[in-house]
């Protein structure tokens, strides 16, 4: 079953990958993103990690996700 990620979360990641993609991501961001991924997760009771791969691959690899 695939993992709903929020508004939120696509927002965050998609800001710290851009910053990522031009070699200027900030300590800041990098932790805000993985707060809000630890928050999610533990509020819908899943796994830290499957929320981060799922929101990578949502983001980082959008064909493979039919976006």
């Amino acid at each position: 079953m695939a993992i709903e990620l929020t508004d939120e979360l696509i927002a965050l990641e998609e800001a710290a990958w851009a910053e990522q993609q031009e070699n200027r991501l900030t300590v800041e961001t990098a932790q805000a993103v993985q707060a809000a991924i630890t928050a999610y997760a533990e509020a819908i009771n899943k796994n830290r990690y499957e929320v981060e791969a799922a929101l990578k691959k949502r983001i980082r690899h959008p064909a493979e996700n039919g976006d």
